[in-house]
């Protein structure tokens, strides 16, 4: 299960810009976000969040 379009609308102007300052390109944001809420879902450990 992934973010709506809604739920993306809403988050998305809370996140950093993706222009690349050091260490090259940011992923995704959706990517990333929906991979932290698969982990929170799925139950892991909070310390294997970080």
């Amino acid at each position: 299960m992934s973010l709506t379009e809604p739920q993306w609308t809403r988050i998305e102007p809370l996140l950093p810009d993706r222009a690349p300052r050091r260490g090259g390109r940011w992923r995704d944001h959706r990517q990333v976000i929906g991979a932290i809420a698969f982990k929170y879902r799925i139950g892991t450990p909070r310390v294997d969040l970080i």
